[in-house]
């Protein structure tokens, strides 16, 4: 039991850092239209203005992130079962996955979310969802075929401890701050490169210029942000599973099994692919959503 020893001291500590990190995310929005508004209203010379100015279309900028976050917020779900193909799992479909998850959640003492699949040989699985209604557990065929009864349990437990910890939820939010900033990195340089299909103003350029140079800065920032919030939950989340099946070695089969195997194709999109319990999206490592999946499997054979 020693391995578990400040387990939920750890997520709570977590929690806390990832409240912190959020909080950068609006924040980070206010210093980019600042700053926009500054370089291109006269800068230090006219400082009041560019205050002023700042103050006042704050509630407008606050309007349109609100708007743009309660859209992805709810329609979350939808799209990412859009996107990943998947399709509700019942019990009379897969007794066998079902009473898994049945049983674990009953363990723990909390309500049993969706289950959904995706056909699919790679070996794979994401939990998903902001709330208990919308709660859902996605599992491949492959990795339902491939793994035993202990390994999958593992699998399952690890991303109901991504529930339990909200994660999920965290992470769909780092999502929607981060794809404000792609959206307008994406429309700027298109509007640099293209003019957007109308005549521009010849000022029209080094203002486009200055928003786009600014968006790229914060899209930069945001994404640090975001992988400053994933890697850690990862290790959270397998020990949290280990403490829910008492079995570490069979989620460190599991992951054997997983790893090189866990590619789902026919899914574009990069933030969708986070969410899965093996994804690869690094450069050197230095931009992973996810630790090492060897490093992973080190320290579960060690509890």
């Amino acid at each position: 039991m020693a391995a578990f020893i400040g387990l939920h001291q750890q997520i709570r500590q977590n929690n806390l850092r990832s409240t912190l990190i959020l909080v950068c995310f609006p924040l980070l929005v206010l210093v980019a239209v600042y700053a926009f508004i500054f370089f291109t209203q006269g800068g230090k010379e006219h400082l009041y203005s560019v205050n002023m100015l700042f103050l006042k279309v704050i509630p407008f900028v606050f309007a349109g992130v609100g708007i743009w976050f309660l859209i992805a917020f709810y329609a979350n779900a939808a799209m990412i079962k859009f996107a990943t193909k998947s399709h509700t799992l019942e019990r009379k479909d897969n007794m066998r996955i079902y009473n898994l998850t049945e049983n674990l959640c009953m363990a723990v003492g909390m309500k049993m979310p969706k289950l959904h699949v995706i056909d699919t040989p790679a070996l794979n699985a994401f939990a998903s969802g902001i709330n208990e209604n919308t709660y859902a557990v996605t599992l491949t065929t492959g990795i339902i075929e491939a793994l035993n009864d202990e390994e999958l349990e593992g699998v399952i437990a690890h991303e109901l401890t991504h529930i339990r910890n909200k994660d999920v939820r965290l992470l769909i939010i780092t999502i929607i701050f981060v794809g404000i900033f792609g959206f307008l990195v994406e429309v700027l340089f298109r509007n640099l490169l293209w003019g957007g299909g109308r005549k521009r103003d010849k000022n029209d350029g080094p203002v486009i210029l200055i928003a786009l140079v600014i968006s790229v800065i914060a899209y930069g920032l945001s994404i640090l942000f975001k992988f400053a919030l994933s890697r850690k939950r990862e290790y959270l989340a397998d020990a949290g599973a280990v403490e829910l099946t008492r079995n570490s070695q069979a989620m460190a089969s599991a992951l054997r099994k997983i790893s090189g195997n866990s590619e789902v194709d026919g899914i574009k999109s990069d933030d969708v692919k986070q969410l899965f319990i093996e994804h690869k999206s690094s450069i050197m490592g230095l931009f992973a959503t996810h630790p090492p999946i060897e490093k992973r499997i080190a320290i579960l054979e060690q509890m």
